[in-house]
C-alpha cells in the first residue's frame, strides 16, 4: 500500500500564453492548456500530524515559490516534480483538474520530462482519481459536489470565508507583468492565492471532519504566526495578514 501522506501541499500555478507555439488562427480564445507557458508555481507546504483522537493537524512549513525569478520554464518544472518526489503529499487545488494540472502535465510534455510521481501505479487510488481527496482535493469541484451546482471562484469563496481573497491582481494581469518584466509580481500574486488556498482547505477539513475545531483554529494561527514572522522581508505576506486580521493576529500586525 502507498505510505500515508506526511505533507499538505496547496498548489497553484500562473502561465503566459505560448504565442509561438499557438496556432495563428486560434485569436484571442483562452488558449488550450498545452498553449500556457508556466511562470510561476506556488505552495504552502503544511505538515499532516495526528492528534491522537483521529484527526489531522496542519503545521504550516512555508509559503513559497519554486526556484528563482530567472528560471525558465523547464528549470521551473524540473525543479517542481523534484520538490514532489520527495514524500508523500496530499495536493490541493482551485480548478486545479480543469487547468493547473493539465497545464502542467502538457507543458512537462513539451519539455521531455517526467512527472512519475504523480501517475504512480494508475490503480484507484491515486491523484489522477477525481474522487480520490486523500490524494488530490480540486477544491472548486469538490465544493460544486464535483459539478452538481455551480462553481464558486477562489476569490468568491475566501471571501466568504473573511479570507482576503485575491491580492496583487487576477489571472488576466499576468502575461502583461511578465512582458514588464515583473516576475516578482506573479510569484506574490501567486502566493497569495495558495494563502486563500490553505485557509479554505482549513475549513473544508473541519466541515468534512478530518480536523476538530481545536486542531482547525491551531491551523490558522500557525499560518498567521508564519506570515507575521516573514512580513519584513516579503511584505506581500504582510499584506496578507492585515487585509484578513484573524482573530490571532492582531500581535503580528503590531510587530
Amino acid at each position: 500500500p502507498p505510505a500515508p501522506h506526511t505533507r499538505l501541499l496547496c498548489l497553484d500555478v500562473e502561465t503566459a500564453p505560448d504565442r509561438a507555439r499557438m496556432p495563428a488562427a486560434w485569436g484571442a480564445k483562452f488558449p488550450k492548456p498545452i498553449w500556457h507557458r508556466v511562470v510561476a508555481i506556488s505552495v504552502v507546504e503544511a505538515r499532516i500530524e495526528a492528534d491522537g483522537d483521529g484527526f489531522e493537524r496542519y503545521a504550516v512549513v512555508g509559503c513559497r515559490s519554486g526556484g528563482a525569478p530567472d528560471w525558465d520554464e523547464a528549470r521551473l518544472l524540473r525543479g517542481f516534480w523534484g520538490y514532489f518526489a520527495r514524500e508523500p503529499s496530499r495536493v490541493v487545488t482551485w480548478n486545479g483538474r480543469a487547468f493547473d494540472l493539465p497545464v502542467l502535465m502538457q507543458r512537462t510534455m513539451v519539455h521531455g520530462l517526467t512527472a512519475r510521481g504523480w501517475h504512480g501505479d494508475g490503480g484507484r487510488h491515486g491523484y489522477t482519481n477525481r474522487y480520490s481527496e486523500r490524494w488530490h482535493c480540486d477544491l472548486m469541484d469538490a465544493l460544486s459536489t464535483y459539478g452538481a451546482c455551480a462553481r464558486l471562484s477562489l476569490d468568491e469563496a475566501a471571501r466568504a470565508l473573511d479570507l482576503p481573497g485575491k491580492i496583487g491582481g487576477h489571472g488576466g494581469d499576468v502575461e502583461a507583468m511578465i512582458l514588464a518584466g515583473e516576475v516578482e509580481r506573479v510569484r506574490a500574486y501567486c502566493e497569495g492565492d495558495v494563502l486563500n488556498l490553505f485557509g479554505l482547505y482549513c475549513r473544508y477539513a473541519l466541515l468534512t471532519g478530518r480536523q476538530a475545531p481545536a486542531g482547525h483554529a491551531q491551523a490558522l494561527a500557525g499560518l498567521s504566526a508564519y506570515l507575521a514572522g516573514e512580513r519584513a522581508g516579503r511584505p506581500h505576506l504582510g499584506a496578507f495578514l492585515d487585509a484578513w486580521r484573524p482573530p490571532d493576529a492582531a500581535a503580528g500586525r503590531a510587530g
